[in-house]
């Protein structure tokens, strides 16, 4: 169901429709590709598959690697540039060129569902997030300070509790220290999907994170919400039943 674009993370929502961030959209050249691989990249150098012309993206002459898709990318309309919280809409779809078989799509939330968590429910609910992000460890050398590294790039998912909600973010703790989670996103995350624990239906897509070090706050951009749930309509993902 989760997919990995090239930088970013992604899942299946319908056959030929993968869902993801609007900043993980905006502005792509060419074509996106996508693989459903759990894992990506093990070690560096990177054997990512590369466009023949960077300056152009990928095209249709481009041949890619047994696993890996192509398709063509999509920015929510009202996307506000991470500008405004109010109007938010951190939302992006791939529609790919040919359908994806084997793998059962994850079902759209119902509409305002992330609104049964209000609070105090809030605070002790874990929302399951997925994403190919880099890990956070300890340096190879130096000083011993927590660093993101780019390798490996690999499927991972952590529970994650949440913290404010409105009408178009669900914050959340991504302190790893918290006994009730298991830390948060970080780069490469985004546009990975989060789940709702009573229902497991997808409600939002990792957004943003507040510090480098990716253990602090998480911004997560709800889907739930009739501003995206329009608009994922006209590329044919449906909701739950509310």
């Amino acid at each position: 169901m989760q997919a990995a674009l090239v930088g970013t993370a992604a899942l299946l929502a319908v056959g030929v429709v993968v869902l993801t961030a609007a900043h993980c959209t905006s502005g792509t050249d060419g074509d996106t590709i996508v693989s459903f691989d759990p894992v990506i990249d093990e070690a560096p150098p990177s054997d990512l598959p590369v466009a023949g012309d960077l300056a152009a993206g990928y095209g249709p002459d481009d041949e890619l690697p047994d696993g890996w898709y192509r398709g063509t990318a999509h920015a929510h309309p009202e996307h506000s540039d991470s500008t405004d919280q109010d109007s938010w809409n951190d939302v992006g779809v791939v529609e790919l060129d040919e359908a994806v078989t084997g793998i059962h799509p994850a079902q759209l939330a119902a509409p305002n569902e992330l609104d049964r968590y209000a609070q105090p429910r809030l605070n002790r609910t874990g929302f399951r997030v997925v994403g190919y992000g880099t890990e956070v460890r300890r340096a190879d050398s130096g000083p011993q300070t927590p660093t993101p590294k780019s390798y490996p790039i690999v499927r991972r998912y952590t529970d994650v509790v949440g913290q404010k909600l409105t009408p178009q973010i669900l914050q959340v703790n991504g302190d790893e220290h918290d006994a009730r989670g298991g830390g948060g996103t970080c780069f490469g995350d985004s546009g990975g999907p989060a789940f709702a624990p009573d229902s497991g239906h997808l409600v939002t897509v990792t957004g943003y994170g507040y510090t480098a070090d990716c253990r602090y706050i998480d911004g997560l951009q709800r889907v739930d919400v009739p501003v995206v749930q329009s608009w994922l309509a006209t590329f044919g993902m449906t909701r739950a039943a509310g």
